[in-house]
């Protein structure tokens, strides 16, 4: 019997439009593969369409806060209605990126080293303070980020202190308190995962941006990045960081599919950079290369997600 399975997207966060992008190329799978398909704006009445509806399964194509945040899935939970990737202690935690590198940190998996700074420090002790915090622990150059944001959005790369308190407070009208890393110069690397109790890779990817950063336009404006597969690493570096992604995607707890940016330095030290639970399904988006890369068309990995929603390991 076709499983009815409704399609979560849009939203109400600053990646509606790439959330429309996904959510689209998903019912589109959906249907090619004979399911029973429905789209859900999460910008309006979930509830009830999803009363109207009675979905068997609901395919989150959520990016960003109300969404991949944790807050769709724990309504999902309350309704009792079966979903499509992580639970919402992992898409919560996830999506902070501050959280996500203390866990990573106290695991000992690399990341790089950063400091947070919030509003409360700034008025208390001053805009010079929290400057030389950052000078004094990190060094420039850093990259200050909103750490609940996506596809690059509130991010900002400072080469010196004279950039960066418009950084910061540029940062703070996305997020309450504000997350600097120091800038590791080097390969971007991603790796994408699927699976529950049993995840498996998918073949890396480095990544290039002709522009020189991967920011917002690089990832979704088609001629922008090159996606190499398979990356351009030593069999014992691709294995390292293979076998590191896998450790950051059981650590946090995903399940479904996920995929772990790194960025590797001159040295061959690969650091993580995030955690997407709901990665990107766009026509430039690189779980869905990597799959193709690996022999999964993109309605049999659309599939293989669904099936994995339903607690189904039988997937490969």
């Amino acid at each position: 019997m076709l499983k009815k399975i409704a399609v979560l997207y849009g939203g109400k966060s600053s990646e509606r439009e790439i959330s429309i992008k996904t959510g689209e190329a998903v019912y589109r799978a959906l249907i090619a593969k004979g399911y029973e398909a429905f789209k859900i704006d999460a910008s309006g009445s979930i509830i009830e369409e999803l009363y109207r509806i009675k979905p068997d399964l609901v395919f989150i194509a959520l990016h960003g806060k109300f969404g991949e945040d944790g807050t769709i899935q724990g309504m999902l939970e309350i309704l009792g209605i079966p979903y499509t990737g992580c639970d919402v202690l992992t898409s919560s935690l996830a999506m902070n990126k501050i959280y996500t590198k203390k866990i990573l940190c106290y695991e000992g998996i690399p990341t790089a080293n950063f400091v947070t700074i919030s509003p409360t420090e700034i008025s208390q002790k001053g805009m010079d303070f929290s400057i030389q915090k950052v000078k004094s622990q990190l060094q420039f150059p850093v990259v200050v980020k909103a750490p609940t944001q996506g596809s690059t959005i509130g991010i900002y790369f400072v080469k010196d202190e004279q950039e960066l308190a418009e950084a910061i407070n540029k940062a703070l009208q996305y997020d309450p308190v504000i997350l600097i890393e120091k800038l590791i110069q080097g390969m971007e690397v991603t790796v994408s995962i699927i699976g529950n109790n049993y995840p498996f890779p998918l073949p890396l990817i480095e990544i290039v941006s002709k522009t020189g950063v991967y920011d917002y336009d690089a990832k979704y404006t088609v001629g922008l990045s090159e996606h190499i597969i398979p990356a351009r690493l030593s069999k014992e570096l691709e294995k390292k960081v293979t076998n590191l992604a896998l450790k950051t995607y059981k650590t946090i707890g995903c399940r479904g599919f996920s995929r772990i940016d790194f960025i590797i330095d001159q040295n061959d030290q690969p650091y993580v950079l995030e955690v997407n639970t709901i990665p990107g399904m766009t026509e430039t988006s690189l779980l869905p290369d990597a799959a193709k890369a690996a022999g999964i068309n993109f309605p049999d990995l659309i599939q293989m997600i669904v099936n994995l929603g339903l607690g189904r390991e039988d997937i490969r």
